[in-house]
């Protein structure tokens, strides 16, 4: 192996296997349980095959230019790497000195390419040594930019003392904040090019990608755990790294920031440069005659100078999101452009994966997979991922908001207003009526006072939903473009701001009485449609929480609008009707997730789908590559052991408690008091014996919630307190953080105390807040109990029709219907995940039991992570499993 950084033999057999997947160009699912250096296996393994790459792509380039004029042997070289030669296509009926004219221009051309792309190379390794060594010239960079700031800021002050005596005449009694309010001018059928603010005679921009590894995980403290890896591996000084994120993130602009939602903050930042470029298009247009004067707001950290600075210090040294962020505010450069920039140049790309997955946030990032490597991490829940990413869902509450906000906004400034805006406002309009019709409701009138005639849940295809709510013939390309490109969510939420929002409550008295005539045309507005049939008892139209009043209700109905757009058989939309129109929604489901990950798929060289817990595995072979079109040849499985010695882990299918009471938790028999009494009889015996922690996992929170309260009435909480303070997971997730430190104080407390109370008891539920990302290592987590199988409700109307669709697109296997392959999936991929927190280090030990004979039977054996599968005991009887335990 080219670069052995190995402490355990297990990260050997990693990094080989990896070295070779990416050598292959295979698709690979790798599993690695935590605490055998997966992280560093990725690192290492990776970026070894990326170097050596590199050197061989530099080797073979020298060795091609050293033979151009060496006669035939350069030449068949030279043809032989160029995928695009003649010699490869069908010359068939062309003459000789056709044929040889083309070959060898395509020969001057591959040459003059090598050329440029060596002394493009060559450059910036130059100018990146140079800003790494030389320390005077940041200090000059630095004083410049203190010297720009300053002049921008005399600029500022004698424009303004200018102006106080100029005056200005306007033409409309708009003042500037409403002018900001007000369309720009929209051309639907052209194709602009897009402003990306960028000199457009500097070279360092139309640099090539190099081949590059693009790393994705889930959060972006797992990502900034990753970058802090590679500092410490033989890799940190000489990788060019780039850490991405969203402008939540990285945004500097502290007037940006306090918008909160994302949403919101993302149109802002648009609207400030394409006031930026409007500005810059209005002085070179010097002369011409133009609207009354409008100001404008521009983000002062959108600069090209700054950004280019940025890049180049994000570039020579490895830096995480909030090292990348505190370099932006020194240097007054946006970190979320300047780290764009880099993108062509690094090496090592770290980004969380619903920006790589979500093929539009991809590109408007200038991400290109066209033969890169992608590392996506912690992919146990790549399906559910890619699902949700593509999926939308509005509330009837929503629809009505959003239509009356638009109406608003459309009879305030109609005059304003081209005809091309007005025409695609007034289709947006009337889909939005359509869509409340749909749900049984008038938008007239208040969602929250009118009953829905007939409730229950309907599953359409997308055809069927377009032509009951009578819009199949609105071109929902072309509006969803509209909404892209015109920002009109985020002109709709200023004026809700200005008008109708909560920021209205603290304008002063001069700015109150400028709104005074345009809040009583609201309220008249209000009151007209009060007199059309809600009735006056009824509350004012409100939004549902403050989660809704915080962003535009158009926001969320433009990824509904942009969901409508996915082919037929790809997704279904599911008609809520519930109680009120309020109260129901309208939701797009996506049906086949491999339909998206495909494009990822076909541009990469490789693609490695890597975690702790992947098992079992035939979900990612068959609903993401199988239904991509994969050849199967191409798809590569690796799965290492554990690094603990067999005796750290007692996992133990138990199938019958104390008094034995058969142990089988169905739906049918899990609500029965002797299964109740007979798991907390498990639990006291278990809590007698087991020091530290104890995580008990139940399948959902009714369920937890109704055994506490069994227990609690038959007295047996009381006996478990005895040994073990209990605690149960709450629901909020601001709360989980008090819980868990509540935890491991208690534990450490009992441990250095003695006595008779030994630990903590945690009652927690599988698939919420503590089943996944928390590590009970040590004393934590002595052993993890699973009550029942945690299987999905197949009640569920989203679930029944994903479950007919993998029925009737994907073939069975080993004769088992996809359908119900599918349900045992999702149930062990949930328990794998929930017995996992456990085991987190190389010394680290636990037990686990698994409550429920259904666990021994060898279908569902099969789908237990290998390294706990090997050692799993089944017990028919709780004597024997208790003696174990004692052990």
């Amino acid at each position: 192996f080219p670069f052995p950084y190995t402490p355990y033999l297990i990260q050997e057999q990693f990094m080989a296997a990896l070295y070779g997947a990416l050598e292959a160009g295979c698709v690979g699912i790798f599993e690695s349980p935590t605490g055998t250096g997966k992280s560093l296996s990725l690192i290492c393994g990776a970026l070894s095959w990326l170097r050596d790459f590199e050197e061989k792509k530099q080797q073979e380039e020298a060795r091609l230019l050293a033979l151009q004029d060496g006669g035939q042997e350069g030449k068949k070289l030279l043809t032989s790497v160029e995928p695009g030669h003649p010699a490869s296509k069908d010359t068939a009926g062309e003459p000789d000195w056709v044929t040889a004219f083309v070959q060898k221009k395509e020969e001057r051309d591959m040459v003059d390419r090598l050329k440029e792309e060596q002394m493009r190379r060559k450059k910036r390794e130059d100018h990146l040594e140079k800003i790494r060594h030389n320390v005077q010239l940041k200090y000059t960079t630095k004083r410049k930019r203190a010297e720009e700031d300053e002049t921008r800021l005399l600029l500022q002050l004698s424009k303004e003392v200018l102006s106080e005596g100029a005056g200005v005449d306007v033409l409309e009694k708009l003042d500037h904040n409403d002018e900001e309010l007000i369309l720009a001018e929209y051309e639907s059928d052209e194709e602009k090019k897009v402003v990306s603010g960028l000199e457009e005679d500097d070279d360092d921009l139309e640099e090539e990608h190099v081949t590059k590894i693009y790393y994705c995980s889930r959060t972006h403290s797992q990502l900034s755990q990753f970058v802090r890896e590679v500092q410490k591996s033989p890799f940190g000084k000489d990788t060019r790294l780039v850490s991405l994120a969203s402008r939540q993130n990285l945004c500097v602009n502290e007037e940006v920031r306090r918008l909160g939602a994302l949403q919101i903050i993302n149109d802002r930042c648009m609207e400030m440069q394409k006031n930026k470029h409007e500005k810059k298009s209005a002085e070179e247009k010097a002369g011409q005659k133009r609207r009354a004067s409008r100001t404008t707001t521009t983000c002062p950290f959108y600069s090209y100078e700054q950004m280019q600075f940025l890049r180049d210090e994000v570039l020579v040294e490895v830096k995480d999101i909030e090292q990348l962020v505190a370099l932006g505010r020194e240097t007054k450069a946006c970190p979320y452009y300047g780290s764009r920039y880099a993108i062509p140049a690094a090496q090592l790309v770290v980004l969380p994966y619903q920006m790589l997955l979500h093929e539009p946030t991809r590109s408007a990032a200038g991400i290109k997979l066209k033969d890169q490597v992608v590392i996506i991490d912690e992919a146990h829940n790549l399906i559910d991922t890619i699902t949700c990413i593509h999926s939308a869902e509005v509330s009837g509450s929503q629809l009505c908001c959003a239509h009356s906000q638009l109406l608003q906004y459309m009879e305030r400034y109609r005059k304003r207003l081209k005809a091309k805006n007005l025409m695609y406002i007034k289709q947006i309009l009337y889909m939005l009526e359509r869509f409340v019709a749909v749900l049984g409701g008038n938008v007239n009138q208040n969602p929250s006072c009118q009953a829905v005639p007939q409730t229950g849940t309907v599953l359409k295809s997308i055809n069927d939903f377009l032509f009951q709510s009578q819009i199949d013939n609105i071109n929902l390309f072309k509006v969803q473009r509209y909404c892209e490109k015109s920002l009109i969510s985020r002109k709709l939420f200023g004026f809700v701001e200005r008008y109708g929002g909560p920021a209205t409550a603290v304008k002063t008295n001069k700015e109150k009485q400028k709104l005074a005539g345009l809040q009583n045309f609201l309220l008249a507005l209000q009151q007209g449609s009060d007199k059309e049939g809600t009735p006056q008892s009824c509350p004012p139209v409100e939004a549902e929480n403050e989660q809704l009043r915080a962003a535009s209700p158009l926001m969320q109905i433009e990824g509904f609008l942009s969901a409508l757009t996915n082919a037929n058989q790809d997704g279904r939309v599911i008609l809520n009707r519930q109680g009120t129109v309020g109260q129901s929604s309208l939701k797009f489901l996506l049906l086949n997730p491999a339909v998206h990950f495909a494009k990822v798929v076909e541009e990469c060289r490789a693609v490695i789908i890597a975690g702790g817990t992947m098992q079992p595995v035939a979900d990612f072979r068959e609903q993401l590559l199988s239904c991509a079109g994969m050849d199967p040849a191409r798809v590569v499985e690796f799965s290492c052991g554990h690094v603990i010695p067999p005796e750290n882990i007692l996992p133990i299918v138990l199938c019958s408690g104390p008094s034995n009471q058969q142990l089988e938790f169905t739906y049918q028999t899990r609500d029965r008091p002797q299964m109740m009494d007979e798991t907390g009889r498990i639990l006291c015996n278990l809590c007698n014996v087991v020091p530290g922690g104890v995580v008990c996992f139940f399948p959902s929170y009714d369920y937890e919630k109704q055994v506490y309260a069994h227990w609690e009435k038959t007295g047996l909480l009381t006996r478990l307190a005895t040994k073990k303070k209990v605690f149960q997971e709450p629901k909020k997730a601001s709360q989980v953080e008090q819980v868990l430190v509540e935890y491991a104080k208690c534990i450490k407390r009992c441990s250095q105390a003695g006595g008779q109370m030994t630990g903590a008891l945690l009652l927690s539920v599988v698939g919420g807040k503590m089943s996944e990302g928390i590590n009970f290592s040590d004393e934590l987590g002595r052993c993890v109990i699973m009550v029942g199988m945690p299987y999905p409700n197949i009640k569920s109307p989203e679930l029944q029709e994903k479950m007919a669709w993998l029925d009737k697109t994907t073939p069975r296997a080993a004769g088992q219907a996809p359908s119900r392959a599918l349900i045992e999936n999702l149930c062990m991929k949930a328990v794998n995940q929930s017995i996992g927190r456990a085991i987190r280090h190389q010394k680290d030990f636990a037990s686990i039991l698994l409550l429920d004979r259904r666990y021994g039977s060898t279908a569902v054996l099969s789908k237990l992570p290998g390294w706990i599968r090997e050692r799993t005991q089944v017990k028919a009887t709780f004597g024997s499993a208790f003696a174990e335990l004692r052990k």
